[in-house]
């Protein structure tokens, strides 16, 4: 197979693999229906990526990719480092609320998945950089415990994801925002207090 041939097929395999996992989920689509939707055949999807979770770990890491580009994008409309904290909010909103929106990626490919396995440890690496992200902004946004309040913004951000998907609700993002100003205006509301 050509290097551009090679290119283009694990490009189609890719893009059917991140179709299918996420509109399907990871267990219940086999390689071969993804090498069909790709206009491939199982053997050149071995070839390229070597296993089902090789394929798997490419579609998280290209998720990962898209979405770090397009919130990292989506925050420069905001124009003080509090309103940066409280977007993150509005920019999953916009996620929730899209056609084909079904939940975590992560989440979804890491159930049933061994601790410690390379596709739990994908899903871990989305969600620090998430933890990370929020921290960052809540140092920015000048809060007096900024790891506390990103992880208290981080578990609004769980909750905000899982029940958006769970309850078909994409308001579910306003109603973590509405409760992210409470803990940015009051006080964080950890047991730990």
């Amino acid at each position: 197979m050509s290097r551009t041939k090679g290119k283009a097929t694990r490009e189609r395999l890719l893009a059917a693999a991140d179709e299918l996992f996420y509109t399907q989920g990871v267990q219940s689509v086999g390689v071969d229906l993804i090498a069909r939707r790709a206009g491939s055949s199982k053997k050149s999807l071995y070839a390229i990526f070597g296993s089902k979770e090789a394929l798997v770990l490419s579609y998280l890491e290209a998720r990962q990719d898209a979405i770090k580009k397009r919130v990292m994008g989506e925050l420069g409309r905001f124009d003080t480092p509090r309103e940066r904290l409280l977007g993150i909010f509005e920019i999953v909103a916009e996620f929730f609320t899209g056609p084909d929106y079904h939940g975590c990626p992560f989440m979804s490919a890491s159930v049933g998945s061994a601790i410690g396995s390379p596709i739990d440890l994908a899903h871990a690496k989305y969600r620090a950089w998430v933890r990370t992200l929020l921290t960052d902004l809540a140092v920015q946004a000048g809060v007096s415990d900024p790891e506390k309040v990103g992880r208290e913004m981080h578990l609004l951000y769980d909750a905000a994801n899982v029940a958006s998907n769970a309850d078909r609700d994409p308001s579910a993002a306003f109603t973590a925002r509405a409760a992210a100003i409470a803990v940015l205006d009051h006080g964080t509301w950890s047991d730990d207090n």
